[in-house]
């Protein structure tokens, strides 16, 4: 259908007209409808039919002109979305020149085309189109388009320039030692973050576009001959199902692509850091990234992932097998503690140490609630502050949570609502959350220490231990793009299982993790493990280097070091 034919049949002020309804439909929608429609090479023409669309913006420019000083043309942009110098000088310029040998003569449609896109635009990103809606996408996009008298397609050229934030230090996982880069909104610069530290042919990114109205870009990011190309194509797949109006955030894709939807426990972890997308990609996972949100989505994923950082691996393997024991730790008060106290309180007061027994009685002395009331009450209080203190500005929010903590609880205690060891189980809980690295891995261990709460209250630790019991089958049954939850502690792997509740030395990790199904498993040579075995060489042992004063030896070893006490003096 030619461009005069469009218009001819596109929606009129008349009620009986056949397409009144699509003029209630978004310019998008409607574009849609007419894809495959190419440009005739009537200008006035496909003018009109561009300016309906978007001519009711007023940061939408069409700019009329003569290219070479005989063909008529018009240059179709956004205002804010372009480089206006790179418009002016590589474009606009090069185009309306009389000082070239092309402006004394008369050249057909196929030659003029030619021409400008080999020799006379100054731009290295610029291509043709024919098709109306492609068109009118590239300038939404930011890109600039010459649209000539005559010719049949379009000249699209990439001046795209959108303000962006400077990459800054992640602001969610945050580290004492390691990169200080973090993705920013861009996906373009994300995916350079990416190739800077992957400068291998291997690395592949493959684009889509979600989102029937933001057409939202998608980059699948992967490695080939580590990873399993039945993972890419799954991942693939599980995003080309979703259809929605827009995607905003990488985390509309992680609620559709996702195994479970019902789990509290997040099932693909998200990362602001290159570095751990970088890692991820090395051992055979993909990444996925979204314009316009910082954070990328790392599939498949396990759970514990989740409490184990990007520093775990730049520091030396007793020390960082110490601190990651300590965030177990914290995992669990986080999660059983509240419980805990209600059930032994409330049922079983007979555990507790008799002088401890009677601190804790003399603390509940004048509490009128019982101490599920008391754990719920402080719960649901902490749980409004961390609120609070998120959604209030920085310099407030510090202020707050220093208060809320502070004086609240003990004027709370003062009060008589609650009692002292009320509030130092809670504060164990709270800093237990808070020692979890993955936010969402934490919100869900917040979610749960409610109903082991109602449990412990109900039936004591017989009810804690069931809601345990059901956590835990619940948490066996999960699986990411296949791959078990709880892998590699179940089902069981030794070679993965040195990187689990402790982490192992480098060089143990010889093998990338089974549960990916990698193609190529080897990522530590043998070659490593030989020379650790031989016995260090001790090239710079003083007394092969012996002394000098003043220009003269001192001290100086003989070369066997077989007398190593004697010296000379001169």
């Amino acid at each position: 259908m030619s461009v005069w034919k469009w218009m001819k049949y596109r929606p009129v002020s008349h009620s009986n007209s056949q397409f009144s309804e699509p003029k209630k439909v978004i310019p998008d929608r409607y574009l849609e409808q007419h894809h495959q429609d190419k440009l005739s090479g009537d200008l006035e023409g496909t003018l009109s039919l561009i300016q309906s669309l978007l001519g009711d913006n007023d940061d939408f420019i069409v700019r009329r002109f003569l290219i070479f000083g005989q063909y008529e043309a018009a240059i179709l942009y956004f205002l804010n979305m372009i480089d206006q110098d790179v418009v002016n000088m590589d474009v606009m310029r090069p185009l309306m020149s009389l000082d070239n040998p092309y402006s004394q003569e008369r050249m057909g449609p196929e030659k003029l085309k030619g021409v400008l896109m080999n020799e006379v635009l100054y731009h290295s990103k610029g291509k043709l189109e024919n098709k109306i809606s492609s068109v009118i996408e590239v300038i939404l996009r930011g890109e600039t388009t010459v649209i000539v008298d005559g010719m049949d397609e379009a000249l699209l050229i990439g001046t795209t320039m959108v303000e962006k934030r400077s990459i800054t230090q992640p602001q969610t996982e945050q580290v004492i030692r390691g990169a200080r880069e973090g993705f920013i909104e861009q996906l373009g610069t994300n995916v350079s973050l990416l190739r800077y530290r992957l400068p291998t042919s291997d690395f592949t990114v493959r684009s889509m576009q979600v989102g029937r109205v933001t057409k939202s870009r998608v980059a699948v990011c992967y490695i080939k001959g580590i990873v399993n190309d039945a993972l890419v194509e799954e991942v693939i797949s599980r995003i080309s199902a979703i259809d929605i109006d827009g995607v905003l955030d990488v985390g509309y894709l992680e609620q559709f692509i996702e195994d479970n939807h019902l789990s509290p426990f997040p099932q693909i972890q998200n990362t602001e850091r290159p570095d751990k997308a970088v890692a991820n990609l090395l051992e055979g996972r993909v990444i996925i990234l979204v314009d316009g949100s910082p954070f990328a989505l790392i599939a498949p994923s396990v759970f514990t992932q989740f409490y184990q950082t990007t520093e775990d691996y730049s520091e030396r393997f007793l020390m960082v097998s110490f601190i990651r024991l300590a965030r177990l730790l914290a995992l669990v008060f986080s999660l059983v503690t509240p419980s805990l106290y209600v059930a032994v309180i409330s049922f079983n007061p007979e555990l507790i140490p008799t002088k401890f027994a009677v601190a804790v009685s003399g603390g509940r002395a004048g509490v009128p609630f019982p101490s599920i009331v008391e754990v719920l009450l402080m719960e649901v209080s902490m749980e409004v502050l961390r609120e609070a203190t998120l959604r209030l500005p920085q310099q407030i929010g510090g202020a707050l949570s220093i208060v809320g903590v502070l004086v609240i609880g003990q004027a709370a205690v003062a009060a008589g609502f609650v009692s002292p060891i009320t509030v130092v189980v809670i504060a164990l809980t709270t800093i237990g959350s808070f020692a979890t690295p993955a936010y969402n891995a934490a919100l869900a261990l917040r979610l749960l220490r409610f109903p082991l709460v109602f449990l412990a209250g109900m039936f004591g630790l017989f009810g804690v231990v069931v809601g345990l019991i059901l956590i835990v089958n619940h948490v066996l049954s999960l699986k990411s793009f296949g791959v078990p939850y709880m892998a590699p502690v179940v089902p069981g792997n030794f070679e993965a299982m040195k990187d689990t509740v402790i982490r192992g030395p480098l060089w143990w990790m010889k093998k990338r993790p089974s549960l990916l199904h990698t193609p190529n498993r080897n990522r530590v040579g043998t070659q490593v493990t030989d020379h650790l075995k031989q016995p260090s060489h001790n090239t710079l042992d003083p007394l092969k280097v012996g002394n000098e004063k003043w220009g003269d030896s001192v001290g100086v070893s003989a070369s066997d070091n077989n007398d190593s006490g004697s010296s000379h003096s001169h």
